[in-house]
């Protein structure tokens, strides 16, 4: 009977699961986005199980021969947020919210209105670089890891001493400003030398603005300008190392640590070192084709917690450079004098800056920038000695009253500029100088209004005072548009004005090849600019995305200071444009991401840059029509291995030949910087990274210095009018001239590196 009985249960059992098991349902739904649009080929699965679909283009699953009881599905997309969604029983048709993903979508920029906001939500398209980007070419400093960002491009100045600026759409140096943690104190002296002394390994992200910015930030953000964002202690590593060297026999060296004083305070140190002292003369000029560095950088960075959640940061940092070229049996015992030429640049700098989110109600803050740069250098037997300092104060309050976001601020500039050249030599003494003393107080005000949940529109207005140019208006408009969460639309317009230090308006002025003129008191220069730019995220039918960035800028000069090198090749004639300059083009970058591990960033501007005088327009010299660049990450995640091929081309630019007889071509050829690199990441924090830059081993032309052998002119004759005569030692009527620039003079080198990091 026993036996019996428990054969009768367990029939009864199976026969009540097979019922069960007939009583299967389907599951279906629409995956949404908080604004109730589709979110399309975004992944269902079942927990635990394995199970799971892809929804279609317009979002809807459905899960098929689901048992009675607690369901839980795992929803994800890229650009969402990960989501479980909970159900135990059918349901006719389920509707699942997701969340945008703040670390794909809501970068933090600062840049583009002066406060922190989510680079969705500003109506001013700001471009956002974090050292992940960086990383894929290492470099031993921020100037040349600029060179792989759309648009911009580090400019070398000099054959010699190789140092250079930054132009962005194809403007010179001087139009573009550089920010350090949003004080302006990278400029003039620091822009030429000391932008190369910001270490990589401190740097938290880089914001690019392109397009005048004046009516935030004032002079010098004419054609754009570069936030250089430094690490918050909170925010960095306790101890990090990246040790780096070529078979060029450069090291470069970066440390950073972080310590905790007491609960409220934390201090982050960065120490950079790079050292360069291996002459090299591959194109048989007889002069080195990579200046020369000893180059010491010491950083440190104070937050002290106050008053809740407020913060004060302190940063200090102190410069050192010893850079050299020339010939190559140069040393220092020729610094100045005829026999050997160098070019030998000795730079001490020092920078104090700090912001405070002041105690009170308000939402109120206190920025504030002091730097003192030293240079005693020689460009041959002429000396240039100089020293500028920069103090900058600003404090601003941002208040929002209902759909007014509202921005604030009075600010003072002060910089104090003294050489030995014409650019502050007295009127009536030459050798007697008058140092430069602006004041540049100015107020601004900026009104960020929230028309509907997809409309805002930014008003902007600022007001500065020169002692001789009087007072200087700048305003700008911004309106964004956005379709969805996904696609937004921004038009922007505004103007620029730009007071001329003449330091920074080209650096040829100082290799003693050219005489400096200047035709007149320079005005300060003026511009219009409108910039139109799209940017939209696409997702694919594999849970990839697609990003796009495209603008259209067209800007507008009056009063433009260009270099003359033509009418005088032995001079170089500064004087305002008698007409006026136009800067306009397209740009776009592509960032696919794909679902393998495959990431591939393009990027193309095409633009063109002419000046208007007299009815005749001409293009600027070393100005591209075509430039882009491209990054192509893949990780092959069984060996922890990450390949990474970077790269750039330019199309052909106009070059300063020194006459007609000149035999050098006065157009640059295309040219690219190709590099290939290894990572291998360990799970210690370890990195061991290695390969190949300038795979294609480009050089520009090997007699790119006119007269290299002859570098202090003693075997060239001038007439009366000191024009240069054609003779048989030199039928050309060259003179020695390092001027002949546009691309690194270092060939094709392999690196090799390693990184650690203790959080």
């Amino acid at each position: 009977m026993y036996i019996l009985r428990r054969f009768i249960y367990f029939i009864f059992l199976l026969g009540t699961s097979q019922i069960a098991l007939g009583q299967s349902f389907s599951l279906s739904g629409t995956i949404l986005t908080e604004q109730n649009e589709p979110v399309p080929f975004a992944s269902v699965s079942i927990e635990k199980t394995g199970r799971g679909v892809l929804a279609d283009e317009n979002g809807f699953f459905q899960l098929e021969k689901l048992t009675r009881g607690k369901t839980t599905l795992l929803i994800s997309s890229i650009g969402f947020e990960k989501r479980k969604f909970a159900t135990s029983a059918p349901a006719s048709e389920l509707e699942i919210i997701l969340s945008p993903s703040l670390a794909f979508l809501d970068e933090v920029v600062v840049t583009g209105t002066m406060k922190e906001v989510s680079r969705l939500e500003t109506p001013v398209p700001v471009e956002v670089y974090t050292p992940q980007f960086f990383k894929r070419n290492p470099t031993s400093n921020i100037f040349e890891s600029l060179q792989n960002v759309n648009g911009v491009r580090p400019q070398l100045n000099c054959n010699v001493c190789n140092t250079g600026d930054i132009h962005i759409n194809g403007l010179e140096g001087p139009y573009t400003m550089v920010l350090l943690d949003g004080m302006p104190i990278v400029s003039g002296l620091s822009t030429v030398y000391g932008l190369s002394g910001i270490p990589n390994s401190l740097i938290e992200r880089v914001e690019v603005v392109k397009g005048p910015a004046s009516s935030l930030y004032g002079s010098e953000a004419v054609g754009g300008l570069i936030n250089i964002i430094t690490k918050s202690p909170s925010k960095a590593s306790k101890l990090s190392v990246d040790v780096m060297a070529t078979d060029w026999q450069d090291v470069n060296v970066d440390l950073g640590y972080k310590q905790a004083v007491g609960k409220k305070i934390q201090v982050l140190t960065g120490i950079n070192y790079y050292n360069y002292s291996n002459p090299l003369d591959k194109n048989g000029d007889n002069f080195t084709d990579v200046t020369l560095q000893n180059r010491v950088s010491l950083f440190q960075k104070w937050s002290l917690k106050h008053s809740g959640d407020k913060y004060i940061n302190i940063a200090a940092r102190y410069f050192y450079e010893n850079r050299w070229g020339g010939e190559m049996d140069w040393n220092e015992s020729f610094r100045g004098g005829t026999e050997k030429y160098g070019e030998s640049i000795y730079t001490k700098r020092w920078e104090l800056l700090g912001n405070a989110q002041l105690p009170t109600k308000e939402d109120m803050n206190l920025s504030f920038s002091f730097n003192n740069h030293d240079q005693d250098s020689f460009y041959g037997d002429l000396p240039f000695m100089a020293i500028q300092r920069i103090s900058f104060g600003q404090l601003t309050w941002n208040k929002i009253i209902k759909n007014h976001d509202l921005l604030s601020g009075i600010a003072i500039r002060h910089t104090y500029y003294d050489d030995n050249t014409p650019a502050t030599a007295s009127p009536n003494d030459i050798n007697f100088s008058v140092p430069e003393n602006i004041l540049l107080p100015g107020i601004f005000i900026q009104d960020e209004i929230k028309i509907d949940e997809k409309q805002k529109l930014l008003l902007g207005y600022r007001l500065d005072y020169h002692k001789k140019h009087g007072a200087i208006q700048t305003p700008r408009i911004a309106y964004k548009y956005s379709f969805n969460r996904l696609n937004i639309l921004r038009l922007n317009a505004g103007t620029g004005f730009r007071v001329v230090n003449l330091f920074t308006e080209d650096h040829a002025a100082l290799t003693g090849a050219r005489t400096v003129e200047i035709r007149e008191a320079l005005n300060p220069e003026k511009s219009i600019n409108v910039n139109l730019n799209f940017m939209s995220k696409i997702i694919t039918h594999n849970n990839g995305f697609i990003g796009l960035d495209f603008s259209a800028f067209y800007t507008r000069f009056s009063n433009r200071i260009l270099p003359d090198y033509i009418t005088d090749p032995q001079k170089i004639i500064y004087d305002n444009l008698d007409g006026h300059a136009v800067s306009k083009g397209i740009s776009a970058n592509v960032d696919f991401n794909f679902k393998n591990g495959l990431m591939v960033l393009l990027g193309g501007t095409l633009m063109e840059n002419l000046t208007y005088e007299n009815g005749t327009a001409i293009r600027p010299l070393l100005t591209e029509r075509f430039s882009g660049t491209w990054s192509t990450s893949y990780t092959v995640t069984k060996l922890n291995l990450t390949i990474d091929y970077t790269g750039n081309l330019y199309s052909p630019m106009d070059l300063p030949v020194l006459g007609d007889l000149d035999p050098r071509s006065d157009q640059s050829p295309w040219w690219s910087l190709q590099n290939i690199q290894f990572t291998y990441k360990s799970k210690q924090k370890l990195e061991i990274y290695g390969g190949i830059k300038n795979i294609l081993n480009f050089r520009p032309a090997a007699n790119s210095i006119s007269r290299s052998f002859d570098p202090f002119d003693k075997k060239v004759q001038f007439d009366a009018n000191d024009q240069v005569l054609a003779t048989p030692n030199n039928p050309y009527a060259l003179t020695f001239d390092p001027s002949y620039v546009y691309a690194p003079n270092q060939g094709i080198r392999s690196f090799l590196g390693v990184r650690w990091s203790i959080d």
